[in-house]
């Protein structure tokens, strides 16, 4: 399995698919995220903009291989699920390691207090609330990229439309992880107090494991 991670982070540096979503979030960051605000508030906009851009490097690392070149792979190793959960977990930690980046600069250059700067907020708490809440968000967004991409999903258009939508309610919907998380970092902001969101990252776990196992079982089935 290491080595076809490596495989799968090889074809993606080389496939220079990469660079929009990483500029995407590094546009976004640099439209919400300014030196000196709440650090919290920032955590939870950075923790938030990780999910969408999660599913899209899981798109981009399920479809980036050549059909043939596949087909050649998962016989060399043994079926086509590991070459699928192969490239799922090279979107996984490729988008972990840019979440656990934004979310030091973050730390970096944020105002170690509440909304209003009056209260102010512990760092190694805020640094381990923000870094679950990107997890979290980290996780769902290969769980939404692992649903609505191959093999569940094999058109295009249909599949990102899926994507976008599924990526936005996770953001919004009442009960979602994602949403629970951020709006602990956002709502504690108000008055200093850190929700460090370990229920939240468990439920996301669970889900993304859910999601990446019945992708992977279905590869073989639908290719």
């Amino acid at each position: 399995m290491t080595a076809l991670v490596r495989y799968q982070a090889a074809l993606l540096v080389r496939s220079q698919r990469w660079p929009a979503p990483v500029l995407l979030y590094a546009a976004f960051l640099a439209v919400g995220v300014r030196s000196g605000q709440p650090v919290l508030d920032s955590l939870g906009y950075a923790a938030a903009g990780m999910l969408p851009v999660t599913a899209w490097l899981v798109r981009i690392c399920v479809t980036q291989e050549p059909p043939a070149a596949r087909t050649v792979v998962a016989a060399a190793v043994g079926g086509r699920p590991r070459v699928h959960l192969a490239a799922l977990l090279t979107a996984l930690g490729c988008a972990g390691a840019l979440g656990a980046v934004a979310t030091a600069v973050v730390l970096a250059i944020s105002d170690w207090a509440s909304t209003d700067h009056l209260v102010r907020v512990p760092p190694g708490p805020a640094g381990a609330a923000g870094l679950l809440a990107t997890a979290c968000c980290v996780l769902l967004g290969a769980a939404v990229g692992a649903l609505c991409g191959r093999p569940l999903l094999h058109g295009r258009g249909w599949s990102l439309a899926a994507t976008a939508l599924a990526a936005l309610l996770a953001l919004v919907t009442a009960g979602s992880p994602a949403r629970y998380a951020v709006t602990g970092l956002v709502t504690g902001s108000l008055t200093g107090t850190v929700h460090i969101p370990v229920l939240p990252l468990l439920a996301a776990a669970a889900v993304a494991t859910a999601a990446l196992a019945l992708a992977c079982r279905l590869t073989s089935v639908r290719g």
